[in-house]
């Protein structure tokens, strides 16, 4: 028998990084306010064009969003501003390394992909892929162990969804093989 007080510690096979970064943090930083002050000049423009004025009975539908959206807006400059006068003085740190980016992109690309999967081949065989695949690809277990629960957690998600609760959710050929 194991001792309860000993912890589980699983030591990575990746070499420390030291790749380069590919952006800073202060570019991040000023991209962010940059679309953000973006969304505010939108926001404002359709706000004034839906009416952001006061009338007789009360304030017209884009009063009160107008100015959330000045204030936004506002914010995103002072916040641009701001970054542009620190960076005469301190340097930016880096935000992300080209391997950090590699094991992000490693997560978003199938994630991205499982949605047109999804409305191919259906939610519960492109959830079995994706498990499977995370399980395989990223988590590096046994493919014996990761078909066994991409199909254990498939199944119980088909009878929650279709048997128990009777909700609708995309089907592709393999459902309707079976008649549903």
């Amino acid at each position: 028998m194991s001792d309860p007080g000993t912890a589980i510690v699983v030591e990575p096979d990746e070499p420390p990084d030291d790749s380069p970064d590919i952006t800073s943090t202060r570019t991040v930083e000023v991209g962010t306010l940059a679309v953000l002050l973006a969304f505010a000049v939108l926001m404002m423009w359709d706000n004034w064009r839906t009416g952001a004025a006061w009338e007789s009975t009360g304030p017209q539908a884009g009063y009160f969003p107008f100015y959330v959206a000045i204030i936004l807006a506002g914010a995103c400059v002072y916040g641009i501003g701001r970054e542009i006068a620190v960076s005469r003085r301190v340097p930016s740190e880096g935000f992300v390394t080209v391997n950090q980016m590699k094991r992000v992109l490693a997560v978003l690309v199938p994630t991205v992909l499982f949605v047109p999967v999804t409305s191919w081949l259906g939610l519960y065989v492109a959830s079995f892929l994706l498990i499977a695949g995370f399980m395989r690809v990223i988590g590096r277990i046994a493919w014996w162990k990761a078909i066994v629960t991409a199909l254990v957690f498939s199944v119980a998600m088909f009878v929650t969804f279709e048997i128990a609760f009777d909700v609708i959710m995309p089907k592709g050929p393999l459902e309707h093989l079976f008649g549903y």
